[in-house]
């Protein structure tokens, strides 16, 4: 047992998670309707773990071609990997050419168009894993931008390996369709690539690491004038209406609802749209891919004709402090430290358990010890020799916040927090919402509480001349029917069980209607009774007044 239990441990450290044998056998089967019938099929996985994709492949060639010739290449930096598939493929009588190599080092020696089917599950590692020199090595080898990890390097080799016609088949996180960190693998798939078949599994629980997975089949070619796109996410509270299973589901024309393990999973069947221009969309390479259905595209296009600004255009989106070290700096114990630090430097902390929709119940009576003027408008430490209870305390943990290399390497004293934020703008009235969370729960804080970073937040500093009546604007589109259908529409960064990612690059896209007119005054008004007054949410009718500022429906579909 501990040492399955290492081998789990080292297999998450290196980002391997290898494919379930039904996932790999819908991946070969759709990369497989597009590749060449004639000659030699020449298959490469690149990081072939146990080699199921490959196997996957024979097999599925063997029951629809079987007078196909195919040779089989795998690299894996993994020895036992290697020894596995090769086994494997010796036991059902195939054969495998497994090369025990780093493939990102190899790959030099592979001339161009080696391949005509690439099928891989690159690892796992994101760029804290692969360390800074690392990921700048990589980013400049193979011309990548910004945030990487392993996937990136492995999809950007395959269009040069690939013959003209040849097909990637890949499966990865689903966060490159959303992300700006996938904004490599987007630029990839449509300018070396063509995409002509998306499935973003979503919370099916296919897969064991802990990322939500999608596939995508591409061409070095030309392909359809429509990439194919379906969705897959649970939805709660409904009944299947198919009899079909899920891979089944997902290989069909239309959408559905299917049950699977217990749950049940709405199957949504649409076209990728992959460089939209809205206003509250730019495009190009960093802009989020999305599904295309007539309703949908509908529904936006009339939502865009009665957008003003989007939230990002009105004021800074910022994320909330990172310590670093939450243990020495966040308790909601001070009273029982000794020495306990000095009042005046801890301040209530707003954390994602804080936040509701419109108001902020902080009742945790967290605090962070926050040692910064608060008067500065520049992150401005304090003298320790003024502070002696935080001085004490903070150097009873000197060894803890000293081995923070990062801190000191940035020019910061040893007792810093990482992400201090602005500290005089604390003061002033802000709008707060937390990064995860299943429905938006945007609230306004008076209190001059610090923000955590499982938070984002808006200062009304930044809102202009009317501030409040912006916040208040800015609250009631946020907080709709019609913010949540809009996110979904245009930003679609869903986790497991129904959360959001309400990120600064998402929430920056919300739209807002123009503040002069009657509809948005009447959001003002409503959100100020519902604030200020105390009338009930359910009272306020919110989500009509915004559905009507945009000249959209407030029901339940869109249109």
């Amino acid at each position: 047992m501990a040492l399955q239990a290492r081998d789990a441990q080292e297999r998450k450290r290196h980002g391997r998670h290898y494919t379930p044998p039904e996932l790999a056998r819908f991946l070969a089967r759709r990369a497989l309707r597009y590749v060449p019938r004639a000659g030699v099929l020449r298959v490469l996985d690149p990081a072939c773990g146990d080699g199921e994709l490959l196997l996957a492949v024979h097999r599925e060639i063997s029951s629809s071609a079987p007078d196909l010739e195919v040779q089989l290449v795998g690299f894996d930096l993994d020895r036992r990997a290697v020894d596995e598939t090769s086994t494997r493929a010796a036991a059902v009588g195939v054969e495998i050419d497994c090369r025990a190599v780093d493939f990102l080092t190899a790959s030099d020696g592979l001339a161009d168009g080696s391949f005509d089917l690439i099928i891989s599950n690159p690892p796992y590692v994101r760029t804290q894993q692969l360390g800074g020199a690392t990921a700048q090595l990589l980013s400049k080898q193979f011309g990548l931008r910004g945030r990487i990890d392993l996937t990136h390097p492995f999809v950007a080799i395959a269009p040069r390996l690939l013959t003209p016609g040849g097909v990637l088949g890949l499966l990865c996180a689903n966060r490159f369709l959303t992300t700006r960190a996938g904004a490599n693998l987007r630029r990839i798939l449509t300018s070396e690539l063509t995409p002509v078949e998306l499935y973003d599994l979503g919370d099916t629980k296919l897969f064991a690491a802990a990322v939500l997975p999608a596939i995508t089949v591409a061409l070095r070619a030309n392909g359809p004038p429509n990439c194919r796109y379906v969705s897959v996410y649970e939805e709660l509270g409904v009944e299947p209406d198919c009899g079909t299973g899920l891979f089944d589901a997902l290989a069909g024309e239309d959408g559905c609802r299917v049950g699977a393990g217990g749950r049940v999973f709405a199957v949504e069947v649409g076209v990728l749209v992959t460089g939209e221009v809205t206003p509250t969309v730019t495009a190009g390479s960093d802009t989020a891919w999305r599904m295309s259905r007539p309703a949908i595209d509908h529904w936006l296009g009339r939502i865009a004709d009665r957008t003003w600004r989007s939230f990002g255009e009105v004021g800074r989106i910022r994320v909330g402090i990172k310590t670093t070290a939450d243990r020495v700096f966040i308790s909601d114990q001070w009273d029982q430290k000794d020495p306990s630090p000095e009042p005046e430097l801890l301040r209530e902390l707003i954390t994602h358990h804080d936040l509701q929709p419109w108001q902020v119940a902080m009742s945790r009576g967290t605090k962070v010890l926050y040692p910064y003027d608060l008067l500065q408008p520049r992150r401005t430490p304090i003298d320790l020799a003024e502070y002696p209870c935080a001085a004490e305390y903070l150097r009873s943990h000197e060894q803890v916040l000293s081995g923070r290399r990062y801190v000191l390497d940035g020019g910061r004293k040893w007792f810093e927090i990482w992400v201090p934020q602005r500290p005089h703008l604390w003061r002033a009235p802000k709008l707060v919402f937390p990064d995860i969370s299943e429905r938006p729960r945007f609230a306004l804080d008076r209190s001059g509480a610090v923000v955590n970073g499982d938070c984002y937040w808006i200062s009304l500093t930044d809102l202009g001349d009317a501030p409040t009546d912006l916040a208040y604007l800015l609250m009631g589109v946020a907080n709709s029917t019609l913010g949540l259908k809009f996110y979904d529409a245009v930003c679609g960064n869903r986790l497991y069980s129904g959360r959001r990612r309400w990120i600064t690059q998402y929430v920056a896209r919300l739209p807002l209607p123009d503040p002069a007119c009657p509809a948005a005054c009447e959001i003002v008004r409503r959100v100020r009774a519902l604030l200020e007054d105390g009338v009930p949410v359910a009272d306020s009718c919110i989500d009509e007044v915004v559905a009507a500022a945009f000249g959209v429906s407030a029901d339940a579909d869109h249109g």
